[in-house]
């Protein structure tokens, strides 16, 4: 007799559910109008650095305008594993680009760090 799997079970009212596990991103617009198209270009870039994190990942993302400086303000947490990164620009779209750049690059620092870690401490035995 065979048993049947489990489906995915559904991601909640705020997640969705992606590869890597569920993902829930809220951003919060300051002195600026919410767009659609802001909205997806984060999504797509948080999605872009979810590949590298396991379990449930939220992010939060904070886009502020003051005179001609927009300014993007995003941490993004994994477990025990917080990222932060802050960026300004006159482009909005630029500021998120290079703001989940760093984010990005501070995900594979602390992953090959773990990695070389791992690798080394087995060496003196």
């Amino acid at each position: 007799m065979r048993r049947k799997r489990a489906g995915p079970q559904p991601a909640g009212p705020s997640g969705a559910r992606y590869k890597g596990g569920i993902m829930n991103v809220s951003i919060t617009f300051r002195n600026l109008e919410s767009t659609d198209a802001l909205k997806k270009h984060i999504e797509d870039k948080v999605r872009k650095v979810r590949k590298y994190l396991q379990g449930p990942v939220d992010a939060h993302v904070v886009l502020s305008v003051e005179r001609y400086l927009h300014e993007a303000d995003v941490t993004i947490s994994a477990g025990r594993l917080t990222f932060k990164g802050k960026e300004e620009r006159e482009d909005m779209y630029t500021c998120i680009d290079k703001v989940m750049d760093k984010i990005e690059k501070q995900i594979r620092r602390t992953k090959d760090r773990a990695k070389s870690s791992r690798n080394s401490s087995g060496e003196g035995l």
